[in-house]
C-alpha cells in the first residue's frame, strides 16, 4: 500500500504503509503541517536513532515488534500496541533489538 492510497473515511493497516529493508530504517511521512507531522518507520534489527532532542512533543506508537527507547533518565521497552511519550527538549534515542514498526506523531505547541 502507498501513502496515496490512504483515503478519507477508509480504514487501513498502518504497518502496511512501510516495508522493512535489511540494515536500514525506512520512513514514510503521512502528514506534515504547521502543527506537526505523522510518520511511519520500519527499523531493521540492530538499527538505532542516536540521542537527540526535538522542539516538539512526540508520541511513538509501536505497530509491530519491539522497541527500546531512552527518554531522559527513563528506559522503556515498548511492544505492538504501546505508546511512549517523548517530551520536547528531553534527550531521547530509539533502538531496535528486533525489527519493529512505529507511528511517530509530532505535535508543535
Amino acid at each position: 500500500m502507498t501513502i496515496s492510497e490512504v483515503l478519507p473515511g477508509r480504514p487501513i493497516g498502518l504497518a502496511a504503509l512501510v516495508e522493512y529493508s535489511p540494515g536500514s530504517i525506512v520512513s514514510r511521512v503521512l502528514h506534515r503541517a504547521g502543527a506537526g507531522s505523522i510518520t511511519i518507520f520500519a527499523f531493521d534489527a540492530g538499527q538505532d536513532v542516536s540521542e537527540h532532542t526535538t522542539a516538539c512533543d512526540a508520541y511513538a506508537l509501536v505497530l509491530d515488534g519491539r522497541a527500546e527507547l531512552n527518554v531522559g533518565e527513563e528506559r522503556a521497552r515498548a511492544e505492538a500496541g504501546q505508546v511512549v511519550m517523548l517530551p520536547a527538549g528531553v534527550p531521547h534515542s530509539i533502538r531496535a533489538p528486533e525489527r519493529f514498526k512505529m507511528l511517530l506523531v509530532m505535535i508543535r505547541s
